[in-house]
């Protein structure tokens, strides 16, 4: 029995948990979406016509990368 690399628990199959795995890669895809978001809405492009709640919702997570860099 060795212990988990991600959770540092035994693992019985002297492997990852597969939930620690999936876990892991969920949290992976999910960082990955929010770093592309505002590429993929594109800033730049007239962003007067967006409400102020989408504008200010996008500014937060546009500084929240930013300052994860």
């Amino acid at each position: 029995m060795k212990p988990c690399k991600i959770c540092h628990k035994i693992s019985a199959t002297n492997e990852d948990h597969l939930d620690c795995v999936q876990k892991r890669s969920i949290e992976s895809e999910a960082e990955d979406f929010k770093n592309s978001l505002p590429e993929k809405l594109n800033l730049s492009d007239d962003n007067q016509e967006l409400g102020v709640e989408v504008r200010a919702i996008l500014e937060h997570i546009s500084k929240d990368k930013d300052s994860d860099e």
